[in-house]
């Protein structure tokens, strides 16, 4: 009963959801994807049984990196599905190098688009990622016979509570879809466990977003940018900002630039990165109105660089290059009740990282970077400002930081290894079902 009731209201949803989606690909063609494809309709009809990954968007596909190519390597055919357009633009990037790997969009949940993608497929089996707990799909796959496991698994309190507040049962019958889950941490296997995972199934694997490398060339990249837009000023990098984020960003470096002025200094530049691209041009709005001199990294022509206050980075996919340009990066969605975003990037390229204290996304990873002493959590305008001056006015101390917050990136521990032993579990079930 819950499962029809939940599928009767994606249905009811879907013309709205349909119209957004066109709308939102015309506003922004780098977001433009295919509707048909995400109806399940017009998939070419396979024969090779593809092992069959599935992530969300770009920060679960970079995640990926390491496992799949191992994968690649050891002979799989693969299929790697994606839930967002810009995550699918960043895999065609990524694995474009890769011959028995093929991408495309995921279907959505509904009951008809995901039968048909499971006819048309017909996976070996099926690893998912963090916290892709879709009801309808899991259910066709598990009806079909795929065996599935859910890898550097996660679920925060507030998810937890969601799902058992509004679909207890269903969320249940959901995480029982899979035959194998590697949680991050014991607290995401705690979880799990709440919602009704299988106690035999649930293990701790860590997160495969500790074997994230720094791609070659990015730190010559960052500092070919650094040396454009900034050169010889402090650079703060603002990263996957939403929305009321960008206005405390603005406001912090409107004080920031008094404070430069005031002791003579070098006024820094602020490199704004919004986390969703249909968000450009309501933030580039925001900016116009401010009364700093701003520019968009796609038009950038004038004013001088010296000049600059204010970068706005209006394209997809650049962020971990400006994380290698900037002194110091704060990371969004963590001043806002989001749950914060990826703090392993800027990190793992030893930057002093800041953040609001809205971690639920990584609660375990901020308590590991801020114990290590590479995170400092600021709660608002005046403390993010009084952080940046400290660290722009101590370079020793910056670099120190940025050199802690590498050191508790590196103790994030690996989830490949598990990720593989769950892959041959899955294979040899489903072996002994043929």
């Amino acid at each position: 009963m819950a499962r029809l009731l939940y599928s009767l209201l994606l249905y009811i949803a879907l013309p709205f959801a349909a119209l957004r989606f066109l709308w939102t690909g015309w506003r922004d063609p780098s977001s433009r994807g295919s509707l048909r494809a995400q109806l399940g309709l017009g998939l070419v009809q396979r024969h090779d049984h593809p092992l069959w990954l599935h992530a969300a968007s770009v920060g679960e596909v970079r995640s990926l990196a390491v496992l799949l190519r191992q994968l690649h390597r050891g002979g799989f055919t693969i299929l790697l599905t994606v839930g967002t357009p810009t995550g699918l633009a960043q895999a065609r990037q990524l694995y474009q190098d890769l011959e028995r790997v093929t991408l495309q969009a995921a279907v959505w949940d509904l009951p008809g688009a995901v039968q048909r993608f499971m006819r048309a497929i017909q996976p070996n089996a099926g690893l998912f990622v963090e916290t892709e707990l879709w009801p309808n799909l899991l259910h066709a796959a598990a009806r079909g016979g795929v065996s599935l496991g859910l890898i550097s698994a996660r679920l925060s309190e507030r998810s937890l509570r969601n799902y058992l507040r509004w679909a207890p049962g269903l969320m249940r019958d959901t995480v029982r879809a899979f035959m194998a889950i590697a949680a991050q941490t014991a607290a995401d296997r705690e979880r799990f466990l709440r919602l009704g995972a299988d106690p035999d199934a649930v293990s701790i694997g860590g997160s495969l977003k500790a074997e994230l490398s720094v791609p070659a060339g990015i730190h010559k990249l960052g500092a070919a940018w650094r040396e454009q837009y900034a050169p010889g000023r402090p650079v703060w990098i603002a990263g996957s900002t939403h929305a009321g984020e960008e206005t405390i960003c603005i406001g912090a470096q409107r004080l920031l630039l008094a404070s430069a002025r005031q002791r003579r200094g070098r006024p820094p530049l602020l490199v704004l990165v919004p986390r969703h691209s249909q968000r450009f041009e309501e933030v580039a709005r925001e900016l116009a109105a401010s009364g700093l001199t701003c520019a968009r990294s796609t038009q950038f022509a004038e004013p001088e660089p010296e000049d600059l206050e204010v970068l706005l980075v209006d394209e997809m996919g650049a962020l971990l290059a400006w994380y290698a340009a900037g002194d110091v990066a704060f990371v969004g969605g963590s001043l806002v009740p989001v749950g914060g975003h990826n703090l392993l990037e800027p990190a793992m390229l030893a930057k002093p990282v800041l953040a609001g204290p809205h971690d639920a996304n990584a609660p375990e990873l901020a308590r590991r970077l801020r114990d290590a002493g590479g995170l400092v959590v600021v709660a608002n305008a005046a403390e993010l400002v009084a952080a940046l001056d400290a660290l722009f006015g101590d370079p020793q101390r910056a670099r120190f930081t940025g050199a802690r917050a590498s050191a508790g990136a590196l103790a994030e521990e690996s989830g490949s290894r598990r990720a593989l032993e769950i892959l041959r579990q899955l294979l040899a079930a489903r072996s002994s079902s043929a």
